[in-house]
């Protein structure tokens, strides 16, 4: 009897227990890892049309979660953009709005004052790690990532140290890591290698924490630069080459004024080392979700995918042959479709719907409000951002944007928009006699072929004056109209 009422006890604390164990994991805010690629074009996966060569992890993520077809990036270089993301505000608002460089190594910093995801989500109580290249701002400056809601960084701190995958140091918080035997004459340490592995010692660190890791992976932005491994291997002889050469035939930095490479480095096989940063670039997203998987974490975890802006043409790349845009006109630096649009893809086991897809229309400064949204936290009131979690949850009640702004600061000035079917690209802003207004509906003609500007002039008048309300003027990235 005695032994029947310790059951029935034991029973009833079970039961009694076990509805506020299931409250309390109901309630928990979910870990957040947002995975960046550097240059990677909206065709560059499997997944989005790639028929070159195909990326299986990635493409796991989009049948387990859902995929987007038309999300945008902050505009179509890497600083800028990454700063629309950080503080979730488009180029006409955010605080660095082209990649500037500095005497230092280092480029312009984005403003101590600024609002961040990692100071967001750090007043949730997460624990935030940056891992990769951040471009933001030098060590010790108001741009630290340290200084800017990061825990822990580790990676290329400078975007021109990033053209370089072997190179002298990276960066641990505010301490010089020296890659012993990169000498920029021998490549002996991969530094996205190194990197990746302290991306995974974070999320085993924290496995029992609720974090944000962010991982903005360098590939495969050029250098043309990829291990002689099993992966490159996969690749060698099976496209047709032609050598990218330099004037010397060796692995060297010829670093100019300010560690500015006079040029990447010759790479014989171009075609099969991009295809090999690509497939290193799928095989680092894998082995992200397998040790979230590995942790027993991932119901509580939301992982998400895009790419900083269009695909680069630069060290012997050739999107052109990979088809790397998907049909999209533009690469890196316009502001075309092809230039700016982002493959993106989130998966959140139980939450985000296998095998789904939206043609909602986003870009990286809806990141921060529904980064902010998951946290439970309010979103900064600077954003210009509108949160995407009932899209991602499935849910009707999805707010839209009135319209998308970019501008980019080089090659005579661009500012661009769109509003729903309308997209407006102005180009030579700069110059008055040089300067061009396009206008394309995007329903009809994806691919921006056909000019329409004359037959719409009133939408021309509406653009330009979105153009005109969305650009705030910079100090320090003035148009010089």
């Amino acid at each position: 009897m005695k032994g029947l009422q310790i059951l029935v006890l034991c029973g009833l604390i079970a039961s009694s227990c076990a509805p506020k164990k299931e409250h309390k994991e109901e309630n928990k805010k979910p870990n957040i890892i947002y995975i960046l690629a550097d240059d990677l074009g909206y065709g560059d996966l499997s997944s989005y049309g790639q028929q070159k060569f195909s990326t299986p992890n990635i493409d796991k993520m989009v049948a387990n979660g859902m995929k987007f077809s038309q999300h945008y990036s902050g505009t179509s270089v890497c600083a800028p953009s990454r700063s629309s993301l950080m503080t979730g505000q488009h180029t006409g608002h955010t605080p660095i709005r082209g990649n500037k460089e500095l005497d230092v190594e280092g480029q312009q910093p984005i403003k101590g004052s600024a609002i961040t995801i990692p100071k967001v989500l750090k007043k949730a109580g997460y624990v935030t790690g940056a891992f990769g290249k951040w471009g933001l701002g030098f060590i010790d400056t108001e741009g630290d990532p340290t200084n800017q809601g990061f825990d822990e960084f580790f990676g290329y701190n400078c975007q021109r140290m990033s053209h370089r995958y072997y190179p002298t140091h990276v960066w641990h918080n505010k301490e010089k890591i020296i890659l012993e035997g990169n000498d920029w004459a021998h490549k002996v340490v991969y530094a996205p290698d190194l990197i990746q592995k302290k991306t995974l010692e974070f999320l085993e660190m924290n496995k029992d924490k609720q974090f944000f890791a962010y991982v903005p992976i360098i590939l495969p932005h050029a250098e043309m630069l990829a291990p002689e491994d099993p992966i490159f291997e996969k690749y060698k002889g099976k496209f047709p080459e032609t050598p990218h050469t330099v004037d010397s035939d060796n692995y060297t930095s010829d670093y100019g004024p300010n560690l500015v490479p006079k040029h990447y480095c010759p790479q014989p096989t171009p075609h099969a080392a991009f295809a090999a940063m690509v497939d290193r670039l799928d095989t680092y997203v894998g082995q992200i979700v397998a040790k979230v998987n590995e942790l027993g974490i991932a119901d509580n975890t939301i992982i998400m995918f895009a790419s900083d802006n269009g695909p680069h043409a630069e060290g012997g790349a050739d999107p052109e042959f990979f088809n790397s845009t998907g049909g999209l006109k533009g690469i890196k630096r316009d502001l075309y479709e092809g230039g700016i649009r982002s493959p993106f893809v989130a998966v959140w086991p139980g939450k985000i719907k296998a095998g789904a897809t939206s043609n909602h229309i986003s870009a990286f400064w809806d990141i921060m409000p529904t980064l902010a949204d998951l946290a439970g936290v309010p979103n900064s009131k600077e954003s210009d951002g509108i949160s995407l979690l009932p899209t991602l949850l499935g849910k009707e009640t999805q707010v839209q944007h009135e319209y998308l702004y970019w501008e980019f600061h080089g090659r005579g000035g661009r500012q661009a928009a769109r509003k729903g079917k309308w997209k407006a690209v102005a180009y030579n802003i700069e110059n008055e006699k040089k300067a061009s207004f396009e206008l394309f509906n995007l329903d009809e003609d994806p691919f921006e072929t056909t000019n329409i500007a004359k037959e719409n002039l009133e939408v021309v008048l509406e653009m330009k004056k979105i153009i005109n309300e969305a650009h705030v003027e910079s100090e320090i990235f003035p148009f010089e109209i």
